[in-house]
Parts: C-alpha cells; sequence; structure tokens
C-alpha cells in the first residue's frame, strides 16, 4: 500500500512554528515515528509553500496510490484550484489539519477543498495523520 502526505504552506515550520498552535515537533521526526508504526506501508512525504507544486504532487500520485493526507494549510481556505486537482484524481483524498480550524479565527472554518475529500480529520494534532492513515487501512 502507498499512501502519500501533501503538507501545504508554513507546515515546513512545525516544531517552531506556533507551539502552542502546532506543538514543538518537527514533521519529519513525526513522518519517522509513522513509518515505524506503519512498516507495511510505503508513506511518503511532499511538504511545498508553493500552490502549483502541491496541484503537481496530487496530479502525480493522484492514479497510482491508495491514498492521500492532504493538508492544504491555508490554501484549504482559497485555494479552487487545490480543490479542482483533488477532484480530478481517482485516488482518495483524506483532508488532514492538526489544529481545529473551527476554534480558529473565522475565516478559516470554510474549507473549500473538503467536497472533493473522502473526509476530514482536524484538531487531533500531528495524531490525526496516524488516524487518516488507519482509515487508508
Amino acid at each position: 500500500m502507498k499512501i502519500q502526505i501533501i503538507n501545504g504552506p508554513n507546515l515546513n515550520l512545525l516544531g517552531k512554528r506556533e507551539p502552542e498552535v502546532y506543538g514543538s515537533q518537527s514533521f519529519e521526526t513525526y513522518l519517522d515515528t509513522l513509518r515505524e508504526q506503519f512498516p507495511q506501508i510505503q508513506l511518503d512525504y511532499f511538504q511545498s509553500n508553493i500552490e502549483g507544486e502541491i496541484i503537481d504532487k496530487i496530479h502525480e500520485v493522484g492514479f497510482s496510490y491508495e491514498g492521500i493526507l492532504l493538508n492544504a494549510g491555508g490554501y484549504t481556505h482559497t485555494s479552487v484550484a487545490i480543490s479542482d486537482a483533488v477532484s480530478g484524481v481517482s485516488t482518495p483524498v483524506l483532508e488532514v489539519h492538526i489544529s481545529n480550524i473551527y476554534k480558529r479565527e473565522e475565516f478559516r472554518h470554510k474549507s473549500i477543498i473538503s467536497k472533493s475529500c473522502v473526509g476530514m480529520i482536524s484538531g487531533l494534532g500531528l495524531k490525526g495523520y496516524e488516524l487518516a492513515i488507519r482509515y487508508f487501512l
């Protein structure tokens, strides 16, 4: 089984950026934990601050992987193009957010990509990625 994790803008700063919201662990460190926890799964990781690169990655894996975990970061609330990319591929996409987007600023309460995803996990910290992987299992 192959699962692609895609993190969007500013998520490269996990562990440094707003630790009270996002925690103090880098995603790379957490990814090592996930790979140890799920050795039977090929977990591929991609992060970009650039909308077009995220779209390109969705297109690249969107017909050959069993699942995509997508944390589009701020693009969640603004990117029709990412939503269209998710709609255009056959691989199911699960939306993941580290923070609870409904406990944050009003503009974060609307996800443009949700309608194209099989579901959403929000507000459970990095644990949300583990739960998303379990969904695909």
